[in-house]
């Protein structure tokens, strides 16, 4: 199979058909008269997914926007380079890597005979089995009562917010904690806390060699050797295991069980991988099993279904709409449900990380924007902060709803109050209010979109994952971008290792005026 080529946006038919559609009529669009005028708007603009139902009725789109969008869907060769991911082409071009994500929550029995990552899958399911043994092994050592996570970026995003968000399924007597941050701050308040002996260290580096990973490592491992003294180096390998291809390097450390991972995994789409060891240790291999199953069905859905009817893809365009037509620059995400809390955290690199990029495949300049800014805090929370603002300002923020039917408590009307403040809210961003006077005045027809799950669990979890993985691929695709790397990233990491050692010598030759005269200011 041959990769489709990159066509600029742009420079469509559909593009042009869309400006001109703009103008006329989706720059003055008003949601009010749209519902007044047709009955069935939210039954077209709604549809169930696996495990996620999305009401797409309260935003700025009429149906011709939607058509032209999924033209300009086909004209950029979004079908074909999703179909590239699914069969394993190495759509990461500068890396000349796979995207194969999908493959860590694909069953065993689907590896039909021919395919080309047939090898990989197995290879999969190998590891799996193995983690998944090892998660039961720790589960049921009540020796352990704290799990502390050691990573960064994508090895703690997505660990941290899918066991806080499936805090229900925990099992009792058992902790768990994540150190990302290499100000020292963090994981010495969590280490005051902690036990060496009932302690279990995770960390999570696919090369061993991530800075402020191993620098936090090696910490923990001076405290534990500090707790237990001569003791510490023959426990030391039952305290401590690796997330890492680089096995060699985690023996170094003193580590001798260790998960591995694959170059075709990125970061911020490794949570199904080895990533997720913590998750698995929480809520036991019933349910890990139930989140993959989750992430699989929203994957069928992305590759089998209609583009119309396919909510990754009406998700992706409507991102493009909004970003490159109404010229919004950022998104509110706002879930209502507290163990959602890391949500918005985990959005914000899956898509800022994969879509914030200013060149395309090729490496051309790109004259249009991409990502948008993604933000966000639990609903209620926002209500008292920052809502005023996507109410009554200046700007226009789409704001994305995440609201769950069936409550995991039993406190009596709490639920119900949830539910009418996150309905309230996109209804009156919708409808505003009129007050001649101008300090209530709201000026309405502001966008929302609701996903609403029936239940926060591991299935509906895995599901939601998914659908925004292939939500960043479907708008990544329009703008022609790799949407797989990070070089973003690695400037300041370049940067840092020069000016590390300068803070000890005080050297500041070759540096501008501002480096260099904070560099002095801060030496101690």
């Amino acid at each position: 199979m041959t990769l489709p080529p990159t066509h600029r946006c742009d420079r469509t038919p559909a593009w042009q058909a869309l400006r001109e559609h703009f103008d006329r009529s989706g720059r003055s669009f008003d949601l009010r008269q749209a519902f007044a005028s047709d009955a069935r708007r939210f039954d077209h603009w709604s549809q169930q997914a696996p495990h996620v139902f999305a009401d797409l009725s309260k935003n700025l789109i009429d149906g011709h926007a939607e058509a032209l969008l999924l033209e300009l869907a086909r004209q950029c060769g979004l079908e074909a380079w999703r179909d590239a991911m699914f069969a394993g082409q190495p759509i990461n071009l500068t890396e000349q890597r796979q995207a194969m994500h999908f493959l860590l929550r694909r069953p065993r029995s689907q590896a039909a005979a021919g395919q080309p990552w047939a090898r990989e899958l197995a290879a999969v399911h190998e590891t799996l089995e193995a983690m998944l043994a090892y998660a039961e092994q720790v589960r049921g050592d009540a020796s352990i009562t704290d799990v502390v996570n050691i990573g960064i970026g994508g090895s703690d995003l997505g660990p941290c917010m899918a066991v806080r968000a499936l805090d229900g399924l925990r099992l009792p007597g058992k902790r768990f904690h994540f150190v990302s941050n290499v100000d020292g701050h963090e994981l010495e308040g969590l280490l005051k806390t902690l036990q060496a002996r009932s302690t279990l260290f995770l960390v999570a580096s696919k090369t061993f060699t991530t800075a402020e990973t191993m620098t936090n490592a090696h910490s923990a491992r001076r405290w534990f050797e500090a707790q237990l003294g001569a003791q510490a180096k023959s426990l030391l390998p039952m305290h401590f295991v690796a997330l890492t291809t680089n096995v060699k390097a985690a023996a170094q450390f003193g580590i001798a069980t260790t998960f591995g991972f694959w170059d075709w995994v990125g970061g911020r789409y490794s949570l199904m991988s080895a990533i997720g060891l913590p998750l698995a240790i929480s809520i036991g291999t019933q349910a890990w099993r139930a989140f993959l199953a989750g992430a699989h069905a929203m994957d069928e859905h992305f590759r089998c279904a209609p583009l119309a009817r396919n909510l990754p893809i009406r998700l992706g365009l409507l991102d493009v709409w909004y970003r490159n037509f109404h010229g919004f620059s950022s998104r509110c995400i706002a879930p209502y449900h507290s163990l959602l809390s890391r949500w918005p955290a985990y959005l914000q690199q899956l898509e800022m990380e994969s879509n914030g990029k200013r060149v395309d495949r090729s490496g051309a300049a790109l004259p249009f924007e991409t990502s948008p800014v993604i933000w966000g805090e639990p609903g209620t929370n926002g209500q008292h902060a920052f809502f005023q603002m996507l109410h009554q300002g200046t700007g226009i923020t789409p704001v994305e709803f995440v609201v769950v039917r069936q409550p995991e408590h039993h406190l009596p009307g709490h639920h119900h109050k949830l539910l009418a403040h996150a309905l309230a809210q996109a209804q009156a961003l919708m409808v505003g209010r009129v007050d001649p006077g101008g300090h209530r005045h709201f000026p309405g027809n502001r966008p929302s979109t609701v996903l609403v799950l029936d239940r926060l669990d591991a299935a509906s979890l895995g599901a939601l994952i998914a659908l925004h993985e292939h939500r960043v691929l479907t708008s990544g695709a329009i703008w022609g971008l790799n949407s797989f790397d990070q070089w973003g990233v690695e400037l300041g990491k370049v940067l840092a290792a020069d000016l590390e050692p300068r803070l000890d010598s005080g050297d500041v030759s070759g540096l501008d005026a501002s480096t260099a005269g904070l560099l002095a200011r801060l030496r101690p």
